[in-house]
């Protein structure tokens, strides 16, 4: 999705929030498994990332090489939701991946990190983002429902429905 959005959006940046910082540049013989996504997504265009807590070795170092933005739930806090805002362009992509959230509120995901953002934590950057920035797509992935209790598909249909409602223009 990004590739085709970089393509018809010239200076497109991506906010990714995901706990795993899923910049393999292979994993499992393919360069497009789950592992791989954000490093897919950097060729194409900028990618900052919010929520990260697991990195494979290699994957640290591309991120120190490439001088990547990449925000643990502990530096977003710090840093705050505007400052994470400044750093896209004005078109942006938004993935979410749901490990991103804490498990105390997402539960139903395939791989689980403790220590995640919370719901208005993600809601705030969210605004921000919206407030000075078009949105120019988003996906909303990794909801197991079968895996956590059915709050958890309930956050991830009242987030999905959010963003089509921010991507629709600004919070006043």
């Amino acid at each position: 999705a990004v590739r085709a959005h970089a393509k018809r959006t010239p200076g497109l940046s991506v906010l990714a929030f995901d706990a795993h910082s899923d910049m393999r540049d292979e994993y499992l013989d393919s360069k497009f498994n789950h592992a791989c996504t954000l490093r897919r997504a950097h060729e194409y265009a900028p990618v900052t990332q919010v929520g990260l807590r697991s990195a494979s070795w290699e994957d640290a170092e591309f991120v120190r090489e490439e001088g990547l933005a990449f925000y643990s739930p502990r530096e977003f806090r710090q840093a705050g939701a505007d400052a994470v805002a400044a750093r896209l362009s004005d078109a942006v992509y938004i993935t979410i991946d749901l490990d991103n959230f804490d498990p105390s509120e997402m539960s139903a995901v395939g791989t689980p990190e403790p220590g995640g953002l919370h719901w208005d934590e993600v809601s705030d950057l969210l605004i921000a983002v919206t407030r000075t920035k078009r949105v120019v797509g988003f996906d909303v992935t990794e909801l197991s429902p079968s895996l956590g209790p059915r709050s958890c598909a309930q956050l991830a249909a009242k987030l999905t429905y959010r963003l089509i409602g921010l991507a629709l223009g600004p919070v006043e």
